[in-house]
């Protein structure tokens, strides 16, 4: 009988054990169905390879005795021969010895090769292609036998055959792993990977007592539920102390109109409209608020849909179009033809490209230009896009200091707070910027002058003309 998954602790949502033993229960039905012909060909390669390289050195070898011999023998002579003899057979000696020490681990190289022939049936192959967690096979040697659509998603491509400690580098992983395939004890531990964006896992290890021994790996995402819980220490934080000060403006105005100004009416509507300005900007500090915290909750996930960025930048500087006549300012678009589609959310990349163009409105000179710029670059060093496409949003206004660029995007971080807020600024714009970027994989740069005025360029991978569809195959 085959033997089943010892589980320790309890598994995730798919269970893991279960799916194990499933596994395991099935493998005389695998094994009954497996080609046969292909097993004992890989075998008689094998065996065939193992020979001619025995040979060739061989033949390498008498070639080399025979050259010497008769360049010593041309030299010394007859008597030259005994050292020659003398010295074939201390080397016929040394090479017996070697030849003990090297067999058994020729021996457990091909054994190892045995054991990375099919193990999967194609319907074993394509039920594990198709889990939605991330997992792993790997043999006794530590090398990787299969790893599914979720698990390329973490590791990369082409990681058959690899050395699992080159594809995952957290030694609390790879700790897990030898534990269990030594011991067969199933594990578990929580790591994270810090970048490009942060995500968290649990980590479930389990071996599989079969012939050969497979050790599994199984991941488990926990970076939604990591944010979750960041995002209401943030919230609770943050809204606390942004709101304390709208919040004591607008009770001691109404504490104002229920007291000495009860009776004045002048001074009635203007404590009103005020606490109608305070009102809105406790409201618009909510909806940013609430729309980082939307953010950085998907920011891990990568968009799905295809988008264009001129489409997408004309209809946020239509937007705010009345907001830039009020002041005076033009705004400007100088597209290139032929722009690719970039993947992304539609209405977040929208949000994007509104906060910078108003930012440069709303710092800009009055009566002065917006400059919007759409060009395409290639894409240098990036897997899996052959282009990106560039917009710069560039204003005319009084520019910022340099020692304030990189704290541009932290949150609720102004330069000067009070014209920020008298025209409406929450703090949060930028942060917003920062988050969408991240989620899209692309890249933002400030650049700025005193008395010239800012740019703000966005970089995001075009869509790639042709898709990644190499698949993972069972060794």
């Amino acid at each position: 009988m085959p033997a089943a998954v010892s589980c320790s602790r309890p598994m995730p949502a798919t269970n893991f054990c279960a799916a194990a033993n499933s596994v395991v229960a099935d493998r005389p039905q695998i094994a009954h169905k497996m080609p046969e012909r292909e097993s004992e060909r890989a075998r008689d390669m094998a065996k065939e390879s193992a020979f001619w390289v025995g040979l060739r050195r061989t033949l390498w070898a008498v070639v080399a005795g025979l050259l010497v011999g008769g360049g010593v023998f041309a030299w010394l002579g007859e008597t030259g021969m005994w050292v020659v003899a003398a010295a074939l057979a201390a080397t016929a000696m040394v090479t017996s010895v070697i030849a003990q020490r090297i067999r058994p681990v020729a021996q457990e190289s091909f054994a190892s090769l045995e054991s990375s022939l099919p193990i999967l049936s194609p319907l074993a192959r394509e039920v594990l292609e198709r889990l939605p967690d991330p997992l792993l096979l790997v043999d006794t040697a530590g090398r990787v036998l299969f790893a599914n659509r979720a698990m390329r998603d973490v590791i990369g491509v082409g990681a058959e055959r690899k050395h699992v400690s080159s594809l995952l580098r957290t030694p609390s992983v790879l700790e897990a792993l030898a534990r269990t395939s030594a011991s067969g004890e199933a594990g578990s531990v929580e790591f994270a990977f810090r970048v490009p964006v942060e995500r968290h896992y649990q980590a479930y290890t389990a071996r599989i007592g079969a012939d050969p021994v497979v050790t599994t790996l199984l991941l488990h995402d926990l970076t939604a539920l990591k944010r979750a819980e960041q995002m209401r220490v943030d919230f609770v934080a943050n809204a606390s102390h942004e709101l304390r000060t709208p919040l004591a403006a607008v009770t001691g105005f109404i504490e104002t109109l229920k007291g000495p100004a009860k009776e004045d009416a002048a001074a009635r509507e203007k404590f009103l409209d005020i606490m109608a300005v305070e009102a809105a900007r406790m409201h618009r500090l909510i909806e940013d608020l609430l729309s980082l915290s939307r953010i950085e909750l998907n920011e891990h996930v990568p968009p799905q849909g295809e988008v264009s960025v001129e489409a997408i930048v004309r209809e946020a500087a239509t937007a705010l179009a009345p907001l830039a006549q009020a002041d005076g300012i033009a705004i400007t678009i100088d597209a290139a033809e032929g722009l690719p589609k970039v993947a992304g959310e539609r209405d977040e990349l929208i949000q994007l490209f509104q906060n910078l163009i108003h930012n440069a409105i709303k710092y800009g000179r009055e009566n002065g230009h917006v400059a919007i710029s759409l060009r395409q670059t290639p894409s240098a060093g990036r897997r899996g896009s052959d282009a990106l496409v560039v917009a710069s949003v560039r204003d005319d206004g009084e520019g910022i200091p340099q020692e304030a660029i990189p704290r541009l995007t932290e949150r609720f971080y102004r330069i000067d707070v009070k014209r920020s807020r008298e025209r409406g600024g929450t703090g949060l714009g930028l942060a917003i910027v920062k988050h969408i970027v991240n989620r899209h994989n692309g890249k933002l740069q400030i650049e700025s002058r005193a008395g010239e005025g800012s740019t703000f360029t966005i970089s995001l991978p075009s869509v790639p003309k042709s898709a990644d569809v190499s698949v993972t195959e069972v060794l």
